[in-house]
């Protein structure tokens, strides 16, 4: 199962957000002769440092800095060369042919030089992963020509695989079909490239978190020092080939538990943090924004979209408010009904669901509409948002008023979800319905910024569709009772809720495929997580929603190999339809935090999906300042920024074009 990223909405805390990074390094001032230190703290443990089989953030968010691919990111979110100087790519979009750098090379833990950065590192990474089962193999396996055969077993000989160093600077991949978006998957550690003899050298001692030594480094940093549940130091490779772009030298982060809250903004302000969190619904955070209020700043959203799932064929019913088969039919017929669905989706007031995390103020900033986000591709000069928007308006006047965008309450609308629901009970009743429903929804106990969330989702959907016709009964569980019974149940059948916010999605690489392939009703790998269901091609529930014609329709748009706008026109009807269904109900991004940051706004790199943009974790490229950034500035580079991101965008599509022989 893909488990890299289905991401369990936390509390305080997001999961996947692993590791934060800051800046500053305890003086006033945020550089120092040898260049800008930098510190800040991380949450999550990393298991190890294998860039190449992990699939886990914590680990990912160190080795982005310590070892470079062929592609990377540049502040606007597009992909540039690293160790890739140029590349090409057939006609037939089948084959790929990377030109490497000859200036790159693999150091060991002291910063001395180990052997030239070669193609056949590449093949060697790739092999690895496939021979070592690794977590993120999917991202590729059905890409690469020959290489499902080779995990599989089919052929045993790696040489028949598409992936080709043809002399020690060029290297060459090849395609089942073409992918417009495989470039993006470049900037993921599975396509790193690894030193064969050391790797051998090392065995099962390679990439140890707590042995620097079981590295080597080609990027811009070296690993100081991991010492567990205490500190994580990186000092900048002098030798790397791009030095002149990494502008902080030194890199700590403590490990931070998460319990203080004020913690991080009291660090702030002594100047020991240049970044720190803020916890809107945390106690303190009314003084803090009378300290800062002139200085609290806003993330971007991400690409991480976060859902309310819903279970069609629910079979476990350990925690729940059902006394009585009628009841628990009664909630079964009811969910399986459009209308009711979108009854429920309308009565939802998301901004005030969001509210309970990032405060009144900062509510709108982590609002998603949509469960691929409206601006993550174009096309024909439209956004995502845009073309769903065209295709949604066909399927009824419901839609007509809604708003797709992020940022905004779009599809809160008690009215329509009072007319919606009459549609539903007219229908029920006649099936012999038995109203209210109960509709069972889990939720960690022991976060209340996640009780708050459901209580307001609650509050909202009762008191637009009224008691006597629906009622969400919360089940307070542990933790760990919560994770066994959604993200980390078995299979099917040890799904235990009704409607569930533990869940949402984070996108691998540059196409919306990333988001829809894991909903397939027949092959999906996550429609037990998301709808309460197994994969199969005769799932009842499954047929009555529609769900394997919305799978012959992501099919379609997949099948669309040659032409990207067509492509992205089929994926928006699909998501046009994933809206009207209701199944899927999107709440909020992964980030749109506040914080209050000495960052140079946007000196970070950028990207919507991968390994080398991560919002706050990637370092090459930051630069500091020693002032806090005002809310003021932030804004007005914020509007720069988009401004530019626009114009570079629309150049770097126009530039791929020279790059088709």
């Amino acid at each position: 199962m893909k488990k890299r990223n289905v991401i369990a909405l936390a509390g305080v805390a997001l999961l996947s957000a692993g590791i934060l990074a800051a800046c500053s390094g305890g003086s006033k001032s945020s550089s120092s002769s040898n260049g800008q230190k930098f510190s800040y703290v991380y949450e999550t443990e990393p298991e190890n440092l294998n860039y190449l089989t992990s699939s886990k953030a914590a680990t990912h968010d160190i080795t982005g800095n310590l070892i470079d691919g062929l592609f990377e990111n540049d502040k606007y979110g597009n992909l540039i060369p690293s160790l890739a100087k140029d590349w090409t790519v057939s006609q037939d979009g089948l084959t790929y042919t990377y030109k490497l750098r000859d200036d790159a090379k693999w150091y060991d833990s002291e910063g001395e030089e180990y052997a030239d950065v070669t193609a056949k590192d590449f093949v060697t990474g790739i092999k690895y992963a496939a021979d070592n089962k690794s977590e993120m193999l999917y991202i590729i396996q059905d890409s690469i020509k020959g290489l499902n055969d080779y995990v599989s077993g089919k052929n045993k000989d790696f040489s028949a695989v598409g992936v080709k160093a043809v002399d020690d600077h060029t290297l060459q991949i090849t395609l089942n079909q073409p992918e417009s978006f495989w470039n993006s998957k470049l900037t993921l550690g599975i396509t790193f490239p690894v030193n064969e003899k050391f790797v051998k050298s090392k065995g099962d001692k390679f990439a140890q978190a707590s042995d620097t030594s079981s590295l080597l480094y080609n990027g811009p940093y070296i690993l100081k020092s991991f010492t567990s549940k205490s500190s994580i130091e990186m000092t900048k490779n002098q030798n790397y080939w791009d030095k002149d772009k990494v502008y902080i030298s030194d890199v700590k982060l403590e490990f931070y538990d998460g319990q203080d809250q004020s913690k991080l903004a009291k660090s702030f302000a002594d100047n020991g943090l240049s970044l720190a969190k803020l916890f809107p619904t945390g106690s303190g955070y009314s003084e803090q924004a009378k300290e800062f209020k002139d200085e609290i700043t806003y993330t971007p959203q991400d690409a991480a979209s976060y859902v309310i799932g819903t279970n069609i064929d629910r079979q476990s019913y350990k925690h729940t408010a059902k006394k009585t088969d009628e009841e628990k039919q009664s909630t079964k017929k009811a969910l399986l009904n459009k209308d009711f669905r979108q009854a429920i989706s309308f009565a939802f007031n998301r901004e005030a669901y969001a509210a309970q995390l990032n405060g009144k103020d900062g509510a709108s900033k982590i609002i998603r509409n949509l469960y691929i986000p409206p601006t993550f591709v174009q096309a024909d000069g439209k956004t995502f948002g845009e073309m769903v928007k065209t295709q949604l308006d066909t399927y009824g006047d419901e839609w007509k008023s809604t708003k797709l965008d992020d940022g905004q309450n779009g599809l809160f609308d008690a009215k329509k979800a009072k007319e919606e629901f009459a549609k539903a009970k007219t229908a029920l009743e006649a099936e012999g319905v038995k109203f209210p429903i109960h509709i069972d929804m889990p939720v960690d106990q022991t976060t209340p910024s996640r009780v708050q969330r459901v209580q307001s989702f609650k509050q909202s959907v009762e008191e637009a569709l009224g008691k006597e016709n629906v009622v969400i009964d919360i089940q307070m569980l542990s933790k760990e009772d919560l994770q066994n019974a959604t993200l980390f149940a078995p299979n099917a059948a040890g799904e235990d809720w009704d409607l569930s916010d533990n869940v949402g999605w984070s996108p691998d690489y540059q196409d919306p495929s990333t988001y829809m392939d894991i909903l397939k009703a027949s092959s999906g790998e996550n429609t037990k997580t998301f709808l309460g269901f197994d994969p199969s091609e005769n799932n009842e529930a499954a047929k009555k929603v529609g769900l394997y014609d919305f799978e012959k329709m992501i099919k379609d748009a997949g099948a669309e190999t040659q032409d990207v706008n067509k492509r992205y026109e089929k994926y928006a009807a699909a998501q046009a339809w994933l809206t009207d269904s209701a199944l899927v109900m999107p709440t909020s991004s992964s980030t749109g935090r506040p914080f209050l940051t000495r960052i140079e706004p946007f000196s970070a790199p950028f990207a919507w999906t991968g390994g080398k943009g991560k919002d706050h974790v990637i370092y090459k490229g930051m630069k500091l300042q020693d002032k806090a950034v005002t809310t003021a500035d932030y804004n007005k580079a914020l509007e720069k920024w988009q401004k530019e991101q626009a114009e570079s965008n629309k150049k770097a599509q126009e530039d791929l074009k020279k790059h088709v022989k």
